[in-house]
C-alpha cells in the first residue's frame, strides 16, 4: 500500500508538471458575408436583393492542453421573424485531442466535402457556396453526436455518429431531412466514415462515405434508406487553384420515387497579383458544375438537372478578408430560358 501511495503521488505531480505552464484561457473568433444577388431569367424582369447572409461567432475555452470546449452560433438573413431567417447552434462540444488522436462529443459536423466543415467565405472563391454544396452535399449539416478522428504522417480519417435524418424530408437530396439538433431520433444514427491525404504542400485528397436508414415521423418501421459517397481534391499553392469535386447519394424508399442524385463542380483559378504588382491575392477564376437532385432507375429527372457555367473574379487584402465577383448562367435542363446571375459580395472571418 506504501509503494502504491508513493507510485500515485509521483504519478500526480508529473501530470501536475506537465501543466505548470498552461493556463486555461477562452477563444473568441466569427466570421460574416454580405451579398448582393442580381437574377434575370430569359426576358423576364431582375430581380436583386442585399442580404447579410450570415454572421457567426465562434466561442472555446481550453481546460488544459488536451481538453476543450468549442462553439459556434449562427444568425442568417440579420433578423428572424415570420419563419424567414434563422437561428442556429452549428457546434457545441467538448472536445479531447493529442497529436494523433481526438474525440467529440456533443452538437458536431460529418466529415463530408470540402466545405461542410471548413465553410469560411474566405475559404472559398465564389460569393454563394457551390450549389453542389447545398443540394449533392447539404452544407452546412450538423446534428447532435460523437466523433472520433487521428492522423499520421499526413493522413488524416475520422468516424462519426450522429442523430437520424428525418425520412420525410429527403426526396429530391438530403437537405431537408437535416434534424439540425432539434428533438432528433437515433434509432439507426447517421454513421459518417471519411479519410484524406495532405502530405503534400497545398494539395488535399479525400472522401467519405455517409449512411442511414432515415425513421419517417419518427418511426423507426418505416426509414428511407441513403447513402452518399464523395469525392474531393484540393489543390492552393504556387498561384494555381484547383478544386473537384464528385458526389452521388443512392436512396432505398425515398418519398418522391428517386434512385440516386448526385453531381460536381470543377474550379480552376490562377492568383495575378505578383503578376500586376498588387498586395494580397487576385484571382480570375471559372467554374463548371452539372447536378441533379432526382434520377429514377437511371432516368434523371430533367426538372431536377441543372448545369451552371461561373466567372468571378477574388481578392483577398489579407488571407481573412475577400472581395467576390461573380457571373454566370444556371440552366433547368426543362426550362426554354438560363438564369443569368451577378453576384458580389465580401466575406471574412477571425
Amino acid at each position: 500500500m506504501k509503494y502504491f501511495l508513493v507510485l500515485s503521488i509521483a504519478v500526480f505531480s508529473s501530470i501536475m508538471a506537465q501543466d505548470d505552464f498552461f493556463e486555461p484561457a477562452y477563444s473568441i473568433g466569427g466570421y460574416g458575408e454580405l451579398h448582393y444577388n442580381r437574377v434575370q431569367t430569359g426576358d423576364d424582369k431582375a430581380t436583386t436583393k442585399l442580404d447579410f447572409h450570415r454572421f457567426i461567432i465562434y466561442y472555446g475555452y481550453n481546460w488544459t492542453e488536451k481538453w476543450s470546449f468549442k462553439s459556434e452560433v449562427e444568425l442568417e438573413h440579420n433578423f428572424i421573424a415570420d419563419g424567414e431567417g434563422e437561428l442556429e447552434l452549428e457546434q457545441a462540444f467538448v472536445n479531447y485531442h493529442t497529436e494523433k488522436f481526438g474525440l467529440q462529443a456533443g452538437v458536431i459536423l460529418p466529415s463530408v466535402g470540402l466545405i461542410n466543415e471548413y465553410h469560411e467565405p474566405p475559404l472559398f472563391v465564389s460569393v454563394e457556396r457551390p450549389e453542389y454544396n447545398k443540394y449533392v452535399i447539404p452544407t452546412t449539416w450538423f446534428g447532435n453526436g460523437f466523433a472520433v478522428y487521428g492522423s499520421m504522417s499526413g493522413f488524416n480519417w475520422r468516424v462519426a455518429l450522429m442523430e437520424d435524418m428525418e425520412g420525410e424530408g429527403i426526396g429530391a437530396g438530403i437537405r431537408s431531412g437535416r434534424g439540425k439538433g432539434y428533438k432528433t431520433t437515433a434509432y439507426d444514427w447517421v454513421k459518417n466514415f471519411s479519410a484524406n491525404y495532405n502530405g503534400i504542400q497545398g494539395l488535399k485528397v479525400g472522401g467519405s462515405y455517409t449512411m442511414n436508414n432515415a425513421p419517417i415521423n419518427d418511426n423507426p418501421d418505416s426509414t428511407v434508406s441513403f447513402g452518399l459517397g464523395e469525392f474531393n481534391v484540393k489543390y492552393d499553392a504556387n498561384n494555381l487553384y484547383a478544386v473537384l469535386e464528385y458526389g452521388t447519394i443512392s436512396y432505398e424508399n425515398n418519398p418522391d420515387g428517386y434512385t440516386s442524385s448526385g453531381g460536381y463542380y470543377i474550379d480552376l483559378g490562377y492568383n495575378v497579383a505578383g503578376i500586376i504588382g498588387l498586395d494580397g491575392k487576385l484571382m480570375p477564376w471559372f467554374r463548371y458544375s452539372d447536378y441533379n437532385r432526382g434520377t429514377t432507375d437511371g432516368t434523371v429527372n430533367t426538372d431536377k438537372h441543372y448545369t451552371i457555367q461561373r466567372f468571378g473574379l477574388t481578392y483577398w487584402p489579407i488571407s481573412n478578408v475577400a472581395f467576390k465577383f461573380d457571373y454566370g448562367t444556371h440552366k433547368t435542363e426543362s426550362a426554354d430560358d438560363k438564369k443569368t446571375l451577378i453576384n458580389v459580395g465580401v466575406g471574412y472571418n477571425f
